[in-house]
Parts: structure tokens; C-alpha cells; sequence
């Protein structure tokens, strides 16, 4: 099976009658891609940045990205409010958030014990994902907001592939934690933020400050927040899909 990485520039490449069936793209910039006359049943994609910028994905000449946002906000109540722009929406947002992840925590502690390691096609497993989620908050919150020196907790997961330029790799633990270990300090990151959102103002919201992995670069108090609400909403969908096909392997 041939393998292409980063090393290869496969810009503008044709692809005429050739078979990719099961092929798997991660991490790969297909944006602009033209497709005609291709057989994509039970292809399976993942986008989360779908919406952004007003980009769309048509399907035989229709844009599905709108139907696709306006379903996972279906699924997910609350997901709509990430966008809040004024300090009493993003309260809320947050108090929705907070309670979309307490119900699926109790639905985790309900799972044979050693669930919360499985690790589903590669992907993070649930435990990763409260821990790269402690990262986030220390990036965007801790460093972007709060202007902290040192402000990741050892026990946060980045996402090497793209965080490696940006952070000091040194300052996170390579020894996996125990679960419990990983509730208490996600907890303390959910209040943290909790406890700023309590007391932010329109004004602070304008601030702005050097963006955490591109100082080069400003961002507003209200972007950092977004952001951190666009990684809670995509890593709570991400551990929700690998949670329903962990049970539904066992069952069958």
C-alpha cells in the first residue's frame, strides 16, 4: 500500500480511474478538490473548520455544510451558543457546555472499567481528549488570555503534529496519568474558566493579546474564548462517536 506524506506536494494532482477505495486521509488539506463521477458510498469525513470562513462542501451541486451544522446542533443542544459574542451569552454557553460533559462523564462512569483508555482507529482515547482539552484551556485561557508564563499543566495532551512549534513540549508529562487524576485537573480547568466567564466584561472581550502559537500575530479575549468553545464542541463530538462504537463493538 503506498503512503504519501507531508514530503510529497501532491498540489493539483489528476486522478483519472484510479482506485481509492479505503484509502485514508489524516490531517491532508483536500480544500478546493474537484470530484466527477465518483462512487463515495460509505466514505466517511470529518471536518470540523467546515463552516469557517464560509466554506462549503456540495454534493451534486449542493452545499450540505448548512445541513450538516444545522444537524449537529440537533444532536448536540447548546452547540449553536459557541458563537455567543457578548459576556451573558457566553456564561450561558459555557453553563450548556458544562452540562453537555457532565452528562456524558456519567455515562463513561457507567462503562467497564478500562473504557476511558480504548483508543478507537488511532484517535484519542476519552481520557486523551479531557487531557488535550486541560491543554487548550491552558493555551487560550492561561497563556492567550491571562498572559501566564508558564501556564500548561503537566498533565495536559497536545496535539503534537501541530502544537510542536508552538509550545514547549518539555513542560508536559510523557507517563499517562490515572483517570482520577485527569477528572480532578479537567475540573479545576472547566471552574477556571467558569470563574473568568463570571466576571468578563464587553471591554475585556475587546482586549487583545499576542495569539499563543503564532506571537506574531493578535487575537481578541472573545476569539480565545471561541476557540476554546470550538475545542470543547469538536472533542466532546469526537469522544461521543468513539464511545457509541465502542459499545456497539461489544454488543455485536
Amino acid at each position: 500500500m503506498a503512503t504519501f506524506t507531508g514530503s510529497e506536494d501532491l498540489q493539483g494532482a489528476q486522478f483519472f480511474d484510479v482506485n481509492l477505495r479505503g484509502a485514508r486521509f489524516v490531517r491532508s488539506d483536500l480544500s478546493g478538490s474537484v470530484m466527477r463521477g465518483v462512487d463515495v458510498e460509505r466514505a466517511d469525513i470529518d471536518a470540523p473548520w467546515l463552516l469557517e470562513g464560509k466554506s462549503f462542501l456540495r454534493i451534486n451541486g449542493v452545499d450540505v455544510a448548512p445541513f450538516v451544522e444545522a444537524e449537529l446542533n440537533r444532536r448536540f443542544p447548546g452547540r449553536e451558543t459557541r458563537h455567543a459574542r457578548d459576556p451573558e451569552g457566553l456564561r450561558e454557553a459555557w453553563a450548556m457546555l458544562e452540562r453537555t460533559w457532565a452528562a456524558t462523564l456519567e455515562r463513561v462512569a457507567g462503562l467497564p472499567a478500562g473504557t476511558v483508555n480504548v483508543s478507537v482507529d488511532g484517535e484519542w482515547s476519552f481520557s486523551q481528549t479531557l487531557r488535550h482539552l486541560v491543554m487548550a484551556t491552558d493555551k487560550w485561557l492561561g497563556k492567550g488570555i491571562l498572559e501566564e508564563d508558564q501556564p500548561y499543566h503537566p498533565i495536559g495532551q497536545p496535539n503534537v503534529e501541530y502544537e510542536t512549534d508552538g509550545l514547549d513540549m518539555s513542560v508536559f508529562s510523557t507517563a499517562a496519568p490515572s483517570y482520577d487524576d485527569v477528572l480532578d485537573v479537567r475540573a479545576g480547568r472547566v471552574a477556571m474558566v467558569r470563574e473568568f466567564l463570571a466576571g468578563v466584561t464587553a471591554v475585556d472581550l475587546a482586549k487583545t493579546h499576542e495569539a499563543p502559537d503564532e506571537p506574531q500575530y493578535m487575537v481578541t479575549t472573545l476569539e480565545c474564548l471561541h476557540t476554546i468553545l470550538h475545542e470543547e464542541w469538536e472533542h466532546h463530538r469526537f469522544a461521543v462517536r468513539d464511545l457509541d462504537a465502542i459499545q456497539a463493538e461489544r454488543k455485536g
